[in-house]
C-alpha cells in the first residue's frame, strides 16, 4: 500500500474541550445565563406552592423557616457543591458532560485509526479479536449501561420543563385577571409552539437573544428578594441547617421533600450542557450571580409568607411582588417571568440535544440527522426530529395535565431519578478513571447518594399522581436504546469477523497465466474473483482457495465510490456481495471512509487523503475529512486530481494516457451505499430455545432491521443528487 496526502488532519481529528480566558470567558459565562440557568432560575415561580399548596393551611413561622432552610441547603449541596464544584471535573476529553459522558469515561470508545481505514490489504486481517481478561469493571459494563440509560429521563425533563415552567408563568394572568383562567392552557401552548420553532437558529444565536433577558430576570429576583426580606429579617435563621432537620422532626411530613426538590430542578442541565460551553464559564456564572439571586428570592418569599400569611399563600410568587396587583412592577415581573420560563425550557431542550448527540456517537441510538449550529463549538447541535418530537409531547402533556400539581409531581420524579443515577456513575468513575482512593468514592456516594435517595423516595410516592408519565417515557426510550446497543454490537461483531484482505479474493494476473510481479505493467492483465464457501462458525466465513472456484471478472470503464459504514482495516463483507451481484470490476474502485474533524470547515485541498493498493491495479483507499459544519459533498474531480497526483508520485514514468484514462472513467461515477440485512441466527439454550429464538427473531428482524432501514448511517452523507447503488448483504447475528 502506498499513500499520498497530508496526515495532519488525521493526527488532530480528536475533539477537545473549549478553553477560554479573559473577556471571551466572561462572554461565554454570560451566554450560559440564557441557556443553562433559566430552568433553575424560574423555580421560584412554583417551589413554595409545591411545598404548601395554595388551598391548604398557612404554615407556622418555624415551618416556613425550616422549609426555606431546606431549600437553601439543597441549593448549596446539590447544584453548587455536587454539580458545580465536583461533577464538572468529570467531563470527557472532548468536553462533553452528562450521564453518557460519565459512562464513556468508564468505557471510552476506541480511537478511530483513520490510516487503518484506508488499509485494504495486509496479513493481520483474519478476523482475530483480542481477548481481554474479564475484570470486575468489564463484567459491570452491561449493568452500568442499563443504569446509565435511566438518564433517558433527561429527555422526559425536556418535555416537562417547558410544560411546568411556561404554565406556571402564564398562571400569573389568572392572579390579576381571574376571567382568563380558563385560557391559560391555550396561551401556554401558543408560547411553547413559538419556542420550539426558534430552535433551528442554534444555541449561539438563541443565547445572544436570551442571555440579556435572563440577566434582567435574575436582577429582578435579587431586587424583589431584598425588598421582601425587610418584612421579616428573621428569615436569615434559615441559614442554620438544623431548622431544616427540625421541620421534618416536627411535622413528620416526608412529602415536603417532593416540593423542595423542585428548587433544584435544572441542576442536571449544568452538567449535561457542558459540551455547549465549558466548565469555567458555568462555575463563574453560577457562583457569582445565579446562586446568590436564588437564595435571596427564596428568603424574600419566605419572609412575606410569614408576614402576610393567607394573603400571599394562593400564589406565592405573584402575590409577593412589591406593589399592587396589576401595578407596573407586577406586569414587568409577569413579562419577564414568561420570557424566563420560555428560556428555562431552552435549558432542557438544549441538554436533550446534547444527550442525544452523545448517545448517537456512542452507537446507543439510531443515527438521526444532526445539524451543527456553531462555527466554534462542536457540541452545539440542533436535532430536528428530537425538536419536533419534544414539541408534540410537551403540547400533549400541557393539554392533558390541566392540574399544575400533577405536572410538578411528574417533573420532580424525572429529576430525582437522573440525580441519583449521576451520583452512582460519578462515584465509580472517581475510583476507576480518576484513581482516587476508594474511601473517597464511597464517601462521595454515601453523602450525595443519601440526599438524592431522600428526594427520589419522596418523588417515587408521587407515581400514582402523575410521576408515572416520565417513568413510562424513560422506560420506552431505555428499551429502544438497549435494543439498539445489543443488536448493533452483534452487527459490528459480524462486520469485524468478515472483513477481508483484498488479495484473498481478488487476483490480478498477466494474461499469459503468470502471477503479477510487483514491477509488472498495467496492460494485458486478467482479474479473478475467488468465490468463498460459507461455514457455520458464529457467522464467520472460511475461504476455500481451490483454483476451480475462481471466476473471471471484466474491468469496465467506470468509477465506483464504495462508502465504508464502519471503521477498520480491510474490505467490508458487503463488497464481496457487490462483486457477486455485479461480476465486474470498475476501472477505478474507491473505498471512502469519512472522518469528521473538530473544526467547522476543512479547506478543499486538505479534504482527501489517498492510499493506493499496489498489488491490484485501480484500487484506492480514501479518507474524506470534513468539518462538523461542512456538507457531505464528494467532489469527484478533486478526488481524481489527488489520485492522479499520487500515481505520478509513485511512478514518475507513468504514461499520460493512463492518467487520462483515470480522468475519463471518473466522469461516470457510481456511489455504492452498502448495508447489512440482519437475520437472527438460531441459538441453543436448551428447553427455552424455541422461545429465545422467537424473541430474537422479532427483536432483530422486525424491530431493529426496520429501525436500521429508517435511519441508515449513510443518511447524513449521500444526497438525492448522487447516483447510488444500494447493496444489501445478509448478516446472521
Amino acid at each position: 500500500m502506498s499513500s499520498g496526502g497530508s496526515t495532519e488532519l488525521g493526527l488532530n481529528a480528536k475533539r477537545t474541550a473549549v478553553k477560554l480566558t479573559g473577556l471571551p470567558l466572561v462572554a461565554l459565562s454570560f451566554q450560559t445565563l440564557g441557556i443553562i440557568y433559566s430552568d433553575i432560575g424560574t423555580s421560584p415561580l412554583y417551589v413554595l406552592n409545591g411545598i404548601w399548596p395554595g388551598g391548604g393551611p398557612v404554615p407556622s413561622e418555624e415551618d416556613v423557616i425550616g422549609g426555606i432552610s431546606a431549600i437553601v441547603w439543597s441549593l448549596t449541596l446539590l447544584p453548587l457543591l455536587k454539580y458545580v464544584f465536583i461533577s464538572l471535573y468529570f467531563g470527557t476529553k472532548e468536553g462533553e458532560g452528562g450521564s453518557f459522558a460519565l459512562y464513556q469515561g468508564l468505557y471510552p470508545r476506541e480511537d478511530v485509526d483513520v490510516d487503518a481505514d484506508r488499509t485494504l490489504t495486509g496479513e493481520t486481517l483474519n478476523g482475530q479479536e483480542n481477548q481481554k481478561p474479564r475484570t470486575l469493571k468489564e463484567k459491570a459494563r452491561w449493568p452500568l449501561l442499563l443504569w446509565n440509560m435511566l438518564h433517558s429521563l433527561t429527555m422526559a425533563d425536556g418535555i416537562f420543563t417547558p410544560a411546568v415552567s411556561v404554565t406556571s408563568a402564564v398562571a400569573g394572568i389568572g392572579v390579576a385577571k381571574p376571567s382568563v383562567v380558563g385560557d391559560i392552557t391555550v396561551i401556554s401552548i401558543a408560547f411553547l409552539v413559538a419556542l420550539f420553532l426558534v430552535q433551528q437558529f442554534g444555541t449561539a444565536r438563541l443565547s445572544f437573544l436570551f442571555s440579556p433577558i435572563s440577566f434582567l430576570w435574575f436582577l429582578l429576583l435579587i431586587g424583589t428578594g431584598i425588598y421582601n426580606i425587610t418584612f421579616f429579617p428573621g428569615i436569615f435563621r434559615a441559614f442554620d441547617p438544623s431548622r431544616a432537620v427540625l421541620l421534618f422532626v416536627r411535622t413528620k411530613d416526608y412529602d415536603l421533600l417532593a416540593g423542595i426538590l423542585l428548587a433544584v430542578t435544572g441542576c442536571e442541565a449544568m452538567f449535561a450542557n457542558l459540551g455547549q460551553f465549558n466548565a469555567a464559564s458555568i462555575r463563574l456564572s453560577f457562583c457569582i450571580f445565579v446562586y446568590p439571586a436564588l437564595v435571596l428570592a427564596y428568603l424574600g418569599q419566605g419572609a412575606r409568607l410569614i408576614h402576610d400569611g393567607a394573603a400571599v399563600l394562593p400564589n406565592m410568587f405573584y402575590n409577593t411582588i412589591p406593589g399592587p396587583v396589576s401595578g407596573p412592577l407586577y406586569w414587568i415581573m409577569f413579562v419577564f417571568a414568561t420570557l424566563a420560563t420560555l428560556i428555562a425550557s431552552q435549558a432542557l431542550i438544549t441538554a436533550t440535544f446534547s444527550l442525544v448527540q452523545q448517545v448517537i456517537n456512542s452507537k446507543a441510538f439510531p443515527p438521526i440527522k444532526m445539524l451543527y449550529t456553531s462555527e466554534t463549538i462542536q457540541g452545539q447541535v440542533y436535532i430536528p426530529a428530537i425538536n419536533w418530537t419534544l414539541m408534540i409531547a410537551t403540547i400533549v402533556i400541557v393539554a392533558v395535565f390541566k392540574n399544575l400539581g400533577n405536572l410538578t409531581n411528574a417533573y420532580g420524579f424525572a429529576v430525582a431519578t437522573v440525580m441519583i443515577s449521576t451520583s452512582l456513575l460519578l462515584a465509580i468513575q472517581m475510583y476507576y478513571v480518576k484513581h482516587f482512593p476508594i474511601i473517597i468514592s464511597l464517601c462521595y456516594f454515601l453523602i450525595f447518594g443519601f440526599f438524592d435517595a431522600l428526594f427520589w423516595g419522596a418523588s417515587f410516592k408521587k407515581i400514582p399522581h402523575g410521576a408515572w408519565v416520565p417513568l413510562l417515557i424513560g422506560g420506552v426510550l431505555e428499551l429502544i436504546m438497549v435494543l439498539w446497543v445489543w443488536a448493533k454490537s452483534h452487527e459490528d461483531k459480524f462486520d469485524g469477523k468478515n472483513r477481508m484482505n483484498l488479495r484473498h479474493f481478488i487476483h490480478q494476473t498477466q494474461k499469459n497465466g503468470n502471477d503479477l510481479d510487483e514491477d509488472s505493467g498495467s496492460e494485458d492483465m486478467s482479474y479473478y474473483f475467488l468465490e468463498k464457501e460459507s461455514q457455520a462458525d458464529d457467522g464467520k466465513e472460511i475461504v476455500d482457495e481451490k483454483p476451480s472456484e475462481r471466476k473471471e471478472l471484466q474491468r469496465i470503464p467506470s468509477c465506483a465510490v464504495f462508502h465504508k459504514i464502519a471503521s477498520g482495516p480491510g474490505v467490508p463483507h458487503t463488497f464481496i456481495g457487490f462483486i457477486r451481484q455485479w461480476p465486474a470490476l470498475p476501472r477505478v474502485v474507491i473505498f471512502l471512509s469519512v472522518c469528521i474533524v473538530p473544526t467547522a470547515r476543512v479547506p478543499t485541498e486538505e479534504r482527501y487523503v489517498v492510499t493506493k493498493v499496489r498489488t491490484i491495479e485501480g484500487f484506492y483507499g480514501v479518507t474524506y475529512y470534513i468539518g462538523f459544519r461542512d456538507d457531505f459533498d464528494v467532489k469527484i474531480d478533486d478526488l481524481t486530481d489527488k489520485i492522479c497526483n499520487l500515481e505520478r508520485q509513485l511512478n514518475p514514468a507513468i504514461s499520460e494516457a493512463l492518467i487520462q484514462e483515470i480522468r475519463s472513467v471518473s466522469r461516470a461515477t457510481t456511489h455504492v451505499a452498502p448495508h447489512y440485512h440482519v437475520v437472527s441466527k438460531r441459538v441453543d439454550t436448551g428447553v427455552t430455545s424455541p422461545v429465545v429464538n422467537y424473541l430474537r427473531e422479532i427483536l432483530i428482524e422486525s424491530v431493529y432491521r426496520r429501525l436500521a432501514t429508517m435511519f441508515p448511517e449513510t443518511a447524513n452523507w449521500l444526497t438525492s443528487a448522487d447516483e447510488i447503488i444500494h447493496v444489501g448483504i445478509n448478516a446472521v447475528i
